[in-house]
């Protein structure tokens, strides 16, 4: 088992003057794999386990019920074999009592700290990357070895304690990469299926149903959108000017002569 990374030559800007050059980097991200329906994640549980697949998901359903009841009272809840799960906050610091609002508050977290046994695996775990120019074109490849795991956990503790007065926590400088969203949606479907797109804190997601490549000139993406037909859904996140690669899937309408498509990133 290995974890799949492409490097992708990208020209980037450190401003949004349209004079300036650019400079050309590798930029890496993880491989996009296909998102597993919670109905192929059930079944094979049940498969595991023995049980029927009714029960196994009833007790899906309670346990997710019983760890977003719990985390928004704000336990740090159990994973079984996985780790814990916790929500935290983003928010500026104030020197004076009086100027503590809930304003300050810039965004909700969700914190999942993993376990001592899931930390090893992943460390242990080698990285593939494939390195691609700007033309496409593939040109090199790097298996790596086991390395560190980043604990979340820690991060958050080290914002808090690196905190300045008036500054925001997990604020960066240096030019933006922006992420690719993730398109999701059951596929194939009977009749129809809601799909929904998610990207970066702070992007506007623009998207296209008829195969084309999207731009800034495309739909917004504001809530689910319903197909009843395969459908390509492309999509792309756009932040302060610097867009990202497109994202891709396809949805399958059972009975259609078209193979069903699962999910990408790239041009």
């Amino acid at each position: 088992m290995a974890l799949k990374v492409k490097a992708v030559e990208r020209l980037l800007k450190f401003t949004k003057d349209e004079n300036e050059p650019g400079v050309y980097r590798y930029v890496m991200k993880p491989e996009m794999y296909s998102t597993l329906s919670q109905s192929k994640v059930i079944r094979e549980a049940a498969l595991r386990s023995g049980v029927s697949q009714g029960v196994m998901k009833a007790c899906w359903d309670a346990a997710g019920e019983v760890i977003k009841a719990w985390a928004t009272e704000g336990h740090a809840v159990s994973l079984p074999g996985l780790g814990s799960m916790r929500f935290g906050l983003r928010s500026k610091a104030v020197e004076k009592v009086e100027d503590v609002k809930t304003g300050l508050i810039k965004s909700r977290r969700i914190i999942f700290t993993p376990s001592v046994g899931l930390k090893d695996e992943l460390a242990a775990t080698s990285i593939q990357i494939t390195c691609y120019d700007r033309n496409g074109e593939e040109v090199k490849r790097v298996t790596s070895t086991s390395g560190e795991v980043e604990d979340n956990e820690e991060n958050e503790q080290n914002g808090e304690q690196n905190q300045g007065s008036g500054s925001e926590q997990g604020s960066g400088t240096g030019s933006e990469i922006v992420e690719a969203p993730v398109i999701s949606g059951e596929t194939p479907f009977d009749e129809s299926t809601q799909v929904t797109i998610s990207g970066p804190a702070g992007a506007e997601i623009r998207y296209t149903t008829d195969g084309t490549a999207p731009n800034a000139e495309s739909s917004l993406y504001s809530e689910a959108i319903t197909l009843s037909d395969t459908t390509t859904v492309k999509a792309i996140a756009i932040k302060n000017g610097t867009s990202s690669e497109s994202a891709t899937k396809v949805f399958t309408k059972n009975g259609s002569n078209v193979g069903s498509g699962g999910f990408e990133t790239g041009n």
